[in-house]
């Protein structure tokens, strides 16, 4: 498709815009690692929790969520919506207390917890399980939605729109460190926000949707809406709901939606001014990633099943597109070819903004665990801050390098998405608990790493071998049978080893709980995570009864959301 001269000037306009911004905090940026990583632990509750919902706002996940809603309808989000348990677990019991620990990343959090040289093997291990391999997965899965938009809005290839799609990303991100990432996410999300926004609307105006009335009323469309999924559909619903909710949120690993806290959720808490701006930084993230930003997506995706109501529909409208690319993730990138010029620019721009801002929280948090956790601590424990610097760098280059060259090997999000959630898998309750149980120790988390791992890996091998080991076997069955051998694995690892030193438990809760109890106030912020809960869902389903049309149950969801905001603020003494 061509686009006209305005869209074009939009979007290099946005280009000059993020890489000023690097060039103009470079110098201050570069004094220090802490000033590259942390920013000088000066930053507000809330352009922290902007960055925090601009990076999950990644390129992606537009197209996981409308390849969700093709699929199993708009209750598949649930598949991810039960999350949210897991970051109101973080804004009321772990916001205050990472901020506290005054660590550089939350990988140092092993050698404060932790005593021993098993504590510092896992903390150099993880740095690069976590800070480079996992990473590049997921930022593998960034470059694969760039490469489908960029074939269907520019009809580049996939190695052209690697090229161009990271080129200024990772120069923002040399140059501008963790300030220069969360100033551009503050810009990038308003783009990415107007620009899905406007999107919907005028998709929604189209001849062939005909107004949103049209839309939930369309044959192809009107079984997908429901929020809750059939319940006489026993799979189905044990699959995006039951599972999800009962067992995913607290028994699995994945960023943004770490049990406990952590990756760069945590960088992001650490680098707060303070305890009371880290809670509200979390809160706020999980309110807008949750509650306000997914609606235009699920609108896209329904509307999609209209236009372009199987595979075969969209395989015909891209015949230049690899075959293996076309898959239900792709609807979103092909609805936006409907978009005039200027609201294509624009959209164009937004998708791009939510991937540099995906790709520099991951490369700055990446390299953040490779300088802090594994070369300053058993490389070079004399390194300079310049030095640190450097190898922060370097490592941001081969990152994003691996990342583009993994990214042509997967077809579509989802199938990361769930390979991400099945390596996590029955790690979490570990990370809850490592607060408050003193028990747990390095090999109980060495346990459980390698224990889930080696899970994931039979199953993606088996389903990629075509062995049909498992093959009955059901998403939901195989993170269940993982949870349940992690748990079981990491729990007698944890029995059969050495507790930690007592001296560095003593530390570790001075440091962390100082005067206070391991469980003060904990009945209050158990009402107050509930209510967080409850607020949040209530908001983006009653969001979701107004677009259907159902204004009473709209309205009594939306007065269900103000009563659980009146009962925070009551308790923001206690609670923040």
């Amino acid at each position: 498709m061509a686009l006209e001269l305005i869209d074009f000037l939009i979007i290099i306009s946005f280009f000059l815009v993020s890489l000023f911004v690097g060039i103009a905090v470079s110098k201050k940026s570069s004094k220090n690692a802490s000033s590259f990583y942390l920013s000088g632990r000066n930053m507000p509750w809330w352009l922290l929790g902007v960055s925090m919902v601009a990076t999950t706002f990644a390129a992606d996940t537009p197209n996981l969520v409308a390849g969700i809603v093709r699929d199993t309808g708009v209750a598949g989000n649930w598949e991810w919506w039960a999350f949210l348990l897991t970051g109101m677990l973080t804004v009321f019991f772990y916001a205050r207390l990472w901020r506290r620990s005054g660590v550089t990343t939350d990988l140092e959090f092993y050698e404060l917890r932790y005593s021993g040289k098993s504590a510092a093997f896992l903390r150099g291990f993880r740095a690069i399980y976590l800070g480079v391999i996992f990473n590049v997965i997921i930022m593998a899965t960034v470059c694969l939605a760039a490469i489908k938009i960029g074939n269907v809005m520019f009809g580049f290839t996939a190695g052209e729109t690697l090229w161009i799609a990271s080129i200024v990303t990772v120069l923002y991100s040399l140059l501008g460190g963790l300030k220069g990432v969360l100033i551009t996410d503050f810009i990038q999300f308003i783009i990415a926000m107007v620009g899905s926004i406007w999107a919907t609307l005028y998709i929604l105006d189209l001849p062939e949707i005909n107004g949103m009335q049209n839309l939930i009323t369309h044959p192809n469309v009107v079984h997908k809406i429901d929020l809750l999924p059939d319940f006489s559909n026993t799979e189905l619903m044990m699959g995006i709901f039951l599972i999800p909710l009962a067992v995913q949120w607290w028994s699995t690993w994945y960023p943004g939606a770490e049990p406990g806290g952590g990756g760069y959720v945590a960088q992001r808490m650490l680098a707060a001014k303070d305890e009371k701006n880290a809670t509200w930084a979390v809160l706020f993230f999980n309110l807008a990633h949750y509650a306000l930003r997914p609606w235009p997506w699920i609108i896209i995706g329904l509307a999609s099943l209209i236009i372009y109501p199987n595979l075969e529909s969209l395989a015909t409208a891209f015949p230049n597109l690899d075959p293996k690319f076309v898959k239900d993730d792709l609807s979103y990138p092909a609805m936006l070819t409907y978009l005039p010029a200027g609201l294509l620019g624009l959209v164009i721009t937004s998708l791009i903004a939510a991937f540099m801002s995906t790709i520099s929280t991951h490369l700055n948090w990446g390299s953040s665990y490779v300088v802090n956790d594994f070369y300053a601590r058993f490389i070079n424990k004399d390194a300079s801050e310049k030095q640190k610097i450097i190898i922060g760098r370097l490592s941001i280059i081969a990152m994003m390098a691996c990342a583009g060259l993994l990214s042509l090997v997967l077809e579509q999000a989802k199938d990361a998405f769930d390979l991400v959630i099945q390596i996590g898998a029955g790690s979490g309750l570990l990370f809850i608990m490592r607060w408050f149980w003193h028990r747990i120790n390095p090999w109980s988390e060495i346990t459980a790493m390698a224990s889930s791992l080696l899970i994931a890996m039979i199953f993606f091998a088996d389903s990629r071998l075509d062995t049909q080991l498992f093959a009955n076997w059901v998403g939901y069955e195989k993170i269940c049978f993982n949870v349940l051998i992690t748990t079981i694995s990491w729990l007698i690892a944890t029995f059969a080893t050495r507790p930690t030193q007592s001296k560095t438990l003593e530390h570790f809760n001075q440091v962390i709980f100082g005067k206070e109890s391991k469980f003060h106030n904990f009945p209050v912020k158990i009402l107050g995570f509930f209510m967080g809960i409850i607020g949040v869902y209530s908001l983006l389903f009653s969001i979701g009864k107004f677009l259907y049309g159902d204004t009473i149950m709209g309205w009594s969801l939306m007065s269900l959301f103000i009563i659980c905001v009146l009962g925070l603020v009551a308790l923001r003494k206690k609670l923040f």
